[in-house]
C-alpha cells in the first residue's frame, strides 16, 4: 500500500520541477531575464572599455581594448540561456537536444569571433598572422556549421519520420523512460548551475592569485564552463544509451543514439587543442551527428519496414 502513494509523491516531485523549471511558462520567465542581464551586461562591458580608453582604469584584458569585443559579454549570457534551451529540450526530444549541442559550440565559436575581432590586424600578410588566422578559420567554420545545423534540423523535420513512426517508438515516448528523462533534466538544472559557479569562481581565484596565470586565463575565457558541461552531457548520453535498450532493441535506434554519443565526445574533444585543429574536430563532430541522422532515416523509411516482427521474434 506504502509503494504506490511513494510513487505518486515522486511523480508529483517531477511534474512540480518541471512546472517551475521546464514549463514553457518558465522558459519564457527566464528567458526575459536572462535577455535583461545580457543587455545590462553590455552596457557595464561598454562603459568600462570608455574608461580603459580614457586612462581612468588599467587595461587586463583584450576585452577592453574595443567596443566591439563588448559584444563578447551579452553573447556569454545568450549563451547560458542556450545551455537552458538543451536542458528544457532533452525529455522532448533526443534530436533536438543533440541540435541544441550543435548550436551551443557554434556560439561559442561566434561568441570568440567577437573576442579577437578587436585584435584584428589588417595586414598585408593576413595569413601570415594568427589572429587573422585564427578569425579567418573561425568565420569560415560558423557558416559552415550553420548550414549543416540547418540541414540536420531538416532531417529532424523530415514529414516522413511521422508517418514512419514505429510501436516502439509510441512505447518509449509512453514508458518510464520519459520519466527517467524528466527527472534527468530537472537534475541537470542544479548541476549546470553549480559547475558553472565552480569553473568561473576557479578561473577567477587563478588570476587574483598570479597575475601572468590570470592573462593565460583570460585568454582561455572560451573554455571556461563549456569544457566541463560537454563531460557531463556526454556521461548523460551514454546513460540514455543504455538506460533506452530497455525499451527498444531497434538497430537503427542503436546506432543513432551511439552515433550523438560520438559526435559529443569529439566536441568534448575539441576544447583540449588549439588552432585548425579546434575548429576541424567541431566541423567533424556535427557531420558525423548529420550523416547518422540521415542514415537513420534511411533505415527507418526503407529497412525498418521490411521487419515489422523483429521485436517480437526476439522475444519468443
Amino acid at each position: 500500500m506504502n509503494a504506490p502513494a511513494n510513487t505518486s509523491a515522486g511523480k508529483s516531485f517531477i511534474e512540480r520541477g518541471l512546472d517551475w523549471l521546464l514549463s514553457p511558462k518558465a522558459r519564457y520567465r527566464i528567458e526575459r531575464i536572462i535577455l535583461t542581464i545580457s543587455i545590462l551586461s553590455y552596457l557595464v562591458h561598454l562603459l568600462l572599455i570608455f574608461l580603459v580608453s580614457r586612462g581612468i582604469l588599467h587595461p587586463v584584458s583584450g576585452l577592453l581594448a574595443s567596443p566591439i569585443s563588448a559584444i563578447y559579454t551579452p553573447f556569454s549570457f545568450i549563451l547560458v540561456y542556450e545551455v537552458y534551451l538543451l536542458i528544457y529540450y532533452l525529455p522532448k526530444s533526443t534530436t533536438f537536444y543533440i541540435g541544441k549541442q550543435y548550436e551551443i559550440i557554434t556560439l561559442i565559436i561566434i561568441r570568440r569571433i567577437f573576442k579577437d575581432i578587436g585584435s584584428l590586424e589588417l595586414l598585408p600578410n593576413w595569413f601570415q598572422n594568427d589572429n587573422d588566422l585564427r578569425f579567418t578559420y573561425d568565420a569560415v567554420t560558423s557558416l559552415i556549421l550553420f548550414i549543416l545545423i540547418c540541414l540536420f534540423y531538416m532531417q529532424v523535420l523530415r514529414k516522413d519520420d511521422g508517418e514512419h513512426a514505429t510501436s516502439e517508438q509510441a512505447e518509449i515516448k509512453s514508458s518510464t523512460f520519459l520519466v527517467l528523462k524528466n527527472f534527468i533534466a530537472l537534475l541537470l538544472v542544479p548541476v549546470m548551475i553549480a559547475l558553472a559557479f565552480y569553473s568561473f569562481g576557479n578561473w577567477a581565484s587563478t588570476a587574483l592569485e598570479n597575475y601572468q596565470s590570470g592573462i593565460y586565463a583570460a585568454i582561455n575565457l572560451n573554455q571556461i564552463f563549456f569544457e566541463e558541461f560537454f563531460t557531463v552531457l556526454i556521461v548523460v548520453d551514454v546513460l540514455l544509451l543504455l538506460t533506452s535498450l530497455f525499451y527498444s532493441d531497434q538497430f537503427q535506434s542503436i546506432m543513432r543514439n551511439s552515433g550523438f554519443v560520438i559526435s559529443t565526445i569529439l566536441i568534448k574533444l575539441s576544447f583540449s587543442v588549439t588552432g585548425l585543429t579546434n575548429n576541424l574536430l567541431i566541423v567533424g563532430s556535427v557531420v558525423f551527428g548529420l550523416l547518422v541522422l540521415i542514415i537513420f532515416n534511411l533505415f527507418t523509411r526503407k529497412v525498418a519496414p521490411l521487419f515489422p516482427g523483429q521485436r517480437q521474434a526476439l522475444k519468443k
